[in-house]
């Protein structure tokens, strides 16, 4: 539990940073800076989806033991 409100709080403030950055993308930010953040975003997101994913599978074997 603790460890997924954790990730959740860095997808929250990577998507924040991803968005702050397509706002100012008239300012001084290329394209590759750009494609890193959404990069590393997705890394966040999937990391936090696979945990979930094998916490729920755990937890159900678990539970029929």
């Amino acid at each position: 539990g603790l460890k997924q409100k954790a990730l959740a709080s860095i997808v929250a403030i990577s998507a924040i940073q991803v968005l702050k950055a397509f706002m100012n993308i008239d300012s001084s930010l290329n394209n590759e800076k750009l494609a890193w953040l959404v990069g590393i975003h997705l890394v966040f997101v999937i990391t936090t989806l696979l945990l979930a994913l094998s916490d729920r599978i755990g937890g159900h074997r678990e539970g029929t033991d």
